[in-house]
């Protein structure tokens, strides 16, 4: 992600601990839309003191001041990413739970098009695939 997490935090005017920079970090460093579980996986190696009640803590934190968004991609929990005012979609692997964030401006250029014909300027577009990786 090319998006500071710290910084926002920073912003929005969030006192910034020691275990919410490394939550943060972690968060600004994830290209793949992270649970709270693997979030905390992730963060506990940078610090071994940060508990999973802390990850939850912060995450809700997060949420509510706007910083990150909730996203339903399918399987049990809950994964995030920073709240984004661009179109985007995401590819998601219904067996591995993996999650590919892409662009494609001909298919935006479509929808755009579709939204146009039934009366409606769009301003963001957010879609998600759901299916399985083939194999090769």
């Amino acid at each position: 992600m090319d998006i500071s997490i710290e910084r926002l935090c920073i912003e929005n005017g969030l006192k910034m601990t020691g275990p919410r920079r490394v939550i943060a970090r972690v968060l600004s460093e994830a290209n793949d839309h992270p649970d709270v579980d693997e979030l905390h996986r992730r963060a506990n190696k940078v610090d071994a003191r940060i508990s999973l009640a802390t990850v939850y803590r912060t995450v809700r934190l997060l949420e509510a001041k706007g910083i990150l968004a909730r996203r339903d991609l399918g399987g049990k929990r809950a994964r995030y990413e920073p709240t984004q005012e661009r179109t985007h979609f995401h590819l998601v692997d219904q067996e591995s739970g993996m999650v590919l964030e892409f662009a494609s401006p001909q298919a935006e250029a479509l929808l755009r098009d579709v939204a146009r014909m039934q009366g409606f300027e769009v301003d963001i577009i957010k879609i998600e695939l759901f299916g399985r990786r083939i194999k090769k």
